[in-house]
Order: structure tokens, then sequence, then C-alpha cells
């Protein structure tokens, strides 16, 4: 298992550059790239990760953890449709989030990302993350590796909103993700889906989207 403090942590200075882009603060009341979520809404969700990776890393060793892909294989969210219970309470939270305004949650971000560093420092390989919305716990790298997955995507789906390129992410963070990624789309379609997706155009499915 790699050791993903330290991608962890460009991650989520990845988090801080996009936030900080005024097109993010112009467009932070208008409709994102995503159906039911406004830019700041999304942003916020975005930024969320950071203090809620560190209130979760901060916590006590949890319980034995499960594979990273049993998590997605369990979590309600993945097979929920958009309306669902699930998503809708996503979306409101995030909302709830981004009444503040975007230099509030850019603030919450810089601050909880600045805290990470010592947290993680000293944090073991094997502690187990709980993730106590769900009832199960992660393992250490499991856990950042889920984190920097949803700063990747979500990054992505901020920058399309507002009409700008997200910054490049170095290979340490955009790997691990995108290893997560392709399991979780072989899980979902197959192993043929994938690989012609990824090299036959001719036939080649509509979608290998792991969510």
């Amino acid at each position: 298992m790699e050791d993903l403090r330290e991608p962890f942590l460009a991650a989520g200075d990845h988090v801080v550059r996009v936030l900080e882009r005024e097109e993010v603060a112009v467009a932070w009341e208008r409709p994102s790239a995503l159906a039911d979520w406004s830019v700041g809404g999304l942003a916020a969700h975005f930024a969320s990760q950071l203090p809620t990776a560190l209130r979760l890393l901060r916590a006590a060793s949890g319980p034995a953890p499960i594979p990273l892909e049993e998590h997605y294989a369990r979590a309600a969210w993945v097979t929920a449709e958009l309306d669902d219970e699930v998503n809708v309470g996503i979306r409101g939270t995030g909302d709830s989030q981004a009444a503040s305004g975007r230099d509030a949650v850019l603030a919450a971000a810089s601050e909880a990302l600045a805290e990470l560093s010592g947290v993680l420092v000293d944090l073991p390989e094997d502690h187990a993350v709980l993730i106590p919305w769900q009832g199960w716990s992660l393992s250490r790298d499991d856990f950042l590796t889920a984190r920097m997955m949803e700063i990747v995507v979500h990054g992505e789906d901020v920058a399309a909103s507002v009409g700008i390129a997200a910054p490049p992410l170095p290979p340490e963070v955009l790997d691990p993700v995108l290893r997560l990624l392709t399991r979780l789309a072989v899980r979902r379609h197959g192993q043929a889906a994938v690989v012609a997706a990824l090299t036959r155009s001719e036939r080649a499915p509509r979608t290998i989207s792991a969510f």
C-alpha cells in the first residue's frame, strides 16, 4: 500500500487553488454543470472534503476496515437517483455550507488544510478511519484515496461550471484516483467494456462511468 499522506495534502492544495478563482465567486449563486446543484453548493461540497477529512482523521481508530471497493458497493449514494433522499440530503448540506459565501468556504478549507499536515504526519498506516454516517471504517490510505477521488471529480465539476480549466494534478494524486475509478468501472460495466472504451473506438460502449 502506498503512503498517500503527502499526495492528499497536494490534493488539498488543489481544492484551495480552484476555490480561489474569481470565476467561482462570481458564479456562486448560478446553476452548476450538475443537475440541481448551484455553483456555490457544489463548490462547498468540494471544499468540505478537507474539514471532513480533518474531523474523521482526528478521531480514535475505528473498527476493522472494509476494502475500498466494498465501501462503494455498500454506499447508498452510488446507486441512488437524483431525487432520492441521500442525494437530496447531500445537496442540501452543500447549499447550507454555501450560504456563508465563497470567502468563508475558502477560509474553512484553507484552515483545515493547514491543520491536516500536523494530523497526518503522526497517523499510522494501520489507523482505521470510521465514517460515522456509513457505519464502517476504511484504512488510512483507502480513506485518503476516497477523499482524493471526491476532490478530483468535483474539482472538474466546479471548473466546468464556471468555464475554467482545473489546475493539472500531479501523478501522485491522479494515479490512485484513476486506478480506483477504473476498478469501479470494471465492476459496474465489465472488463470487455472498459478495455474497448480505452482502446477500440469501433466497439466502445456509450459509457463506462464508474458511478
